[in-house]
């Protein structure tokens, strides 16, 4: 990222944004956070435990609320847990499977760069990157049970309602002993870099005010904390998650496009309280947008501008601009031609991609792509004038395609009147037309 994250003057108050935007769930006290915030530079941390190769858009919250506290002229402590992701935090289901440390390795250092894009690492408030691995590692069995261990009454341990929860099934003491670690995070980024304020999920707060209260039993501190609100949709399912899974800032795992398609296709109900939470828009602007939404929802502005600012932030401009080149083109409004390969197959990947060996007529493509059940509804539907190839219309049902007419020598559109679509690989080597 360039240097244009720079701390605003003559900004209205941080903490009075975050508490309008819903980000503030609970806190160590509302006072104490609006001095601290509100009153110059502090070190901050936030963290992040490589628990799978990627990100996912349930860890956006944390990500974009520290590029919100950088913004405003804070200094962000960004911790990848290459001690902790080695643990795991304790779940209230069962134990969690141990990752080898090799893979954990692996794993820090590609979340490391997908938190790259969000922060500033240049300027008086740069951002930095850190491993709890790096202190965690060097410290003895006996160190860490003299030195921070006899900090933790077991009874405040076993109040936790995830340890209450696990204590008939059972808990391992690795898992357990998780809150000692990620309290001693806070102590040691305290000491080595200043930092005032950790913050996290609102299911961390267990684990984050056991940090506060030890960085005060070693003498050290004050420290505060706050925990953002979990994300939820209205609608009862899982946030970041669709039929085909959950949605990951990794490229290689959710293309830029079915990223941008999640955000588009966020629910009237949820969207305005999510541009609160992500978008770094205005409260002006974001008020107007949530206006228009109520006023002209099929319009679906507030989801399309939260679409373009998060692939935008996540995978570059470029990106996002083929994203929404690949919207339209594919509903007839663009020129399919113009689609990087690469785009052009996750669009059609997520509508539904079938793969052939040789090209039958239109109408049996049309069949086997699923967009009609039978070659009989397929003829109707060309006879009717309701069938498409690359956006032209095909008129004749016995229609047929040639390799010629393959988008970069593999792909063909199919839609079906306006809004049902999808697409067609043949497999093998790409046709290169002669020159």
């Amino acid at each position: 990222m360039t240097d244009s994250i720079l701390p605003p003057t003559g900004r209205d108050s941080l903490t009075d944004d975050l508490r309008w935007r819903g980000l503030i769930q609970d806190s160590t006290g509302l006072d104490e956070l609006r001095t601290l915030l509100d009153g110059g530079t502090a070190a901050f941390y936030v963290g992040f435990d490589p628990t799978a190769p990627s990100l996912h858009v349930g860890h956006l919250m944390q990500v974009a609320t520290a590029r919100r506290l950088q913004l405003a002229g804070h200094r962000p402590l960004l911790l990848v847990g290459g001690a902790t992701g080695q643990i795991g935090d304790p779940k209230e289901s069962a134990e969690r499977t141990l990752n080898p440390p090799e893979v954990v390795g692996g794993w820090v250092a590609r979340i490391r760069d997908q938190l790259a894009p969000f922060v500033s690492y240049e300027g008086e408030n740069a951002a930095r990157l850190v491993n709890n691995l790096d202190w965690t590692g060097e410290m003895s069995v006996v160190e860490f049970l003299r030195d921070v261990g006899k900090h933790f009454p077991v009874n405040k341990m076993l109040a936790r309602e995830v340890v209450k929860a696990r204590l008939e099934s059972g808990i391992s003491f690795t898992e357990f002993s998780y809150q000692l670690l990620q309290a001693n995070d806070f102590f040691e980024l305290h000491r080595r870099h200043g930092c005032q304020l950790q913050f996290g999920g609102s299911d961390q707060w267990g684990n984050i005010t056991a940090g506060v209260d030890y960085v005060r039993r070693r003498g050290a501190g004050p420290v505060q904390a706050f925990t953002t609100p979990l994300v939820t949709k209205s609608d009862g399912t899982k946030f970041g998650k669709t039929e085909g899974g959950a949605i990951w800032l990794d490229p290689e795992t959710t293309s830029p496009y079915a990223f941008y398609q999640f955000w588009v296709n966020v629910d009237d109900r949820d969207v305005s309280r999510y541009l609160r939470y992500f978008s770094f828009r205005s409260r002006a602007e974001l008020e107007d947008l949530e206006k228009e939404t109520a006023e002209r929802p099929a319009a679906r502005a507030a989801q399309r501008a939260l679409a373009e600012e998060l692939t935008t932030l996540v995978h570059g401009e470029r990106e996002m601009a083929q994203a929404v080149a690949a919207s339209q083109a594919l509903f007839g409004r663009g020129s399919l031609e113009e689609l990087a390969p690469a785009t052009l197959r996750a669009a059609l990947t997520e509508a539904g991609l079938v793969h052939v060996d040789e090209l039958p007529d239109v109408a049996g493509l049309l069949r086997e792509s699923g967009l009609v059940s039978s070659m009989k509804e397929a003829r109707r539907v060309i006879a009717e004038g309701g069938a498409y190839v690359n956006n032209t219309r095909i008129t004749e049902t016995d229609a047929t395609v040639g390799p010629e007419d393959l988008l970069h020598g593999r792909y063909l559109v199919l839609r079906r009147g306006k809004r049902s679509f999808a697409g067609v690989e043949l497999r093998g080597q790409p046709y290169v037309a002669e020159v």
